[in-house]
C-alpha cells in the first residue's frame, strides 16, 4: 500500500476510487450503469431527433427543450468512459490533464442546464403572462442569441479556476473520491494555496446555480399570479399543464444538488458509498428523467415518438 500512495503522490496520474468496497460487485454494478448511460444516450438523441424532424416542433420552447437534451447528452459522454471503464475493469487511473478537462466539462455542462431551465421559466413566463407578444419577442434570431449566451456564461467564467488547476502541486496521495474528476476534489489533493479557487468556486455558484434558482422561483410567482386571474377554471387547468414538464425538470435538477452539498456539508460520517452514490446520481439522474418526462408530459413530443417507433416497426 505504500508504494502505491508512493506512485499516485510523486506522478501526474490520478488514481479512480469508483465504488470502494464494492469492487466484487462490479460486474453486477456494470449492468445497471451500462443501462443507465443507454437510456441517458438514446432518450436525449431521440428527443433531438425529433425536435428536428417535426416541423411543428419548430417553436421556442421546444428549441429550449433541445438545448437541454444536448447538455444531457454531454453531460452523459463526458462521464460515461471514466465510470463504465471502472466497472469494466478497463481503466484505474487518469492524467492531470484528462481530469481537468472532465472536471471543466462537468461544471460547465451543469452551469449550462441551470441555464436552459432559466431560459424555459422565460419561455413559459412570456407564454403564459404575455401571450399576444409571445412570437414577436421569442424570435429565432433572440433564441439563438440566448443559446450562445447561455454558452458563453456556463463555460466562459469557469476556465480561470479550471486553468489554474493545472499549475497546483498535488502533494498529497493522488486518490479521487468519485469515478470521474470534480474541482472540489483536486482542490482537496493540492498542497498549494487554493483560497482563491474556493472562493471564485463560490461566487460562481452563488452567482449562477442560485441566482438562476431564484430567478426561476420568481417567474413562477409571476406566472402563479397571471393563471389564478383567469376566470375559466378550464383555461387555469391548461395554463398550469404547460408548466409541469418544467418544474419537474428542476426539481430533478436541483434536488441532487442540494443533497449531495448537503451530504458533503453534514454526511462526513457517513460511508464513502453514500457519498460516490450521490455524485453519480447527481451527474445522471437529470440527462435520465429529462426525457422521460417530456416524452410522458409533453403530448406533441409523446404521440411524435410513438409514431417514430410504429414506423420502424412497419
Amino acid at each position: 500500500m505504500p508504494a502505491t500512495v508512493s506512485l499516485y503522490t510523486n506522478s501526474s496520474l490520478f488514481l479512480l476510487t469508483g465504488f470502494s468496497g464494492l469492487e466484487q460487485q462490479y460486474p453486477w454494478l456494470s449492468l445497471p450503469f451500462s443501462v443507465i448511460y443507454a437510456m441517458v444516450l438514446l432518450g436525449n438523441c431521440m428527443v433531438l431527433h425529433v425536435v428536428w424532424t417535426e416541423p411543428s416542433l419548430h417553436q421556442p420552447m421546444f428549441y429550449f427543450l433541445a438545448m437541454l437534451a444536448l447538455t444531457d447528452l454531454c453531460m452523459g459522454l463526458s462521464t460515461v468512459h471514466t465510470v463504465l471503464g471502472i466497472l469494466w475493469g478497463l481503466i484505474q487511473e487518469v492524467s492531470l490533464d484528462s481530469c481537468i478537462a472532465q472536471a471543466y466539462f462537468i461544471h460547465g455542462l451543469s452551469f449550462m442546464e441551470s441555464s436552459v431551465l432559466l431560459a424555459m421559466a422565460f419561455d413559459r413566463y412570456v407564454a403564459i403572462c404575455n401571450p399576444l407578444r409571445y412570437s414577436s419577442i421569442l424570435t429565432t434570431s433572440r433564441i439563438i442569441k440566448i443559446g450562445f449566451t447561455i454558452v458563453g456564461r456556463s463555460f466562459f467564467f469557469i476556465t480561470p479556476p479550471i486553468i489554474r488547476l493545472k499549475f497546483f502541486n498535488y502533494c498529497r496521495p493522488h486518490t479521487l473520491s468519485h469515478s470521474f474528476c470534480l474541482h472540489q476534489d483536486l482542490l482537496r489533493l493540492a498542497c498549494s494555496d487554493v483560497r482563491a479557487n474556493s472562493y471564485y468556486a463560490l461566487m460562481l455558484v452563488i452567482c449562477t446555480l442560485l441566482l438562476d434558482a431564484v430567478l426561476i422561483l420568481f417567474s413562477y410567482i409571476l406566472i402563479l399570479k397571471s393563471v389564478l386571474a383567469i376566470a375559466s377554471q378550464e383555461e387555469r387547468h391548461k395554463s398550469f399543464q404547460t408548466c409541469v414538464s418544467h418544474v419537474c425538470a428542476v426539481l430533478v435538477f436541483y434536488i441532487p444538488i442540494i443533497s449531495l452539498t448537503m451530504v458533503h456539508r453534514f454526511g462526513k460520517h457517513l460511508s464513502p458509498i453514500v457519498h460516490v452514490l450521490m455524485g453519480n446520481i447527481y451527474i445522471l439522474f437529470p440527462p435520465l428523467m429529462n426525457p422521460i418526462i417530456y416524452s410522458v408530459k409533453t403530448q406533441q413530443i409523446r404521440s411524435r415518438i410513438i409514431r417514430f417507433f410504429l414506423l420502424k416497426r412497419y
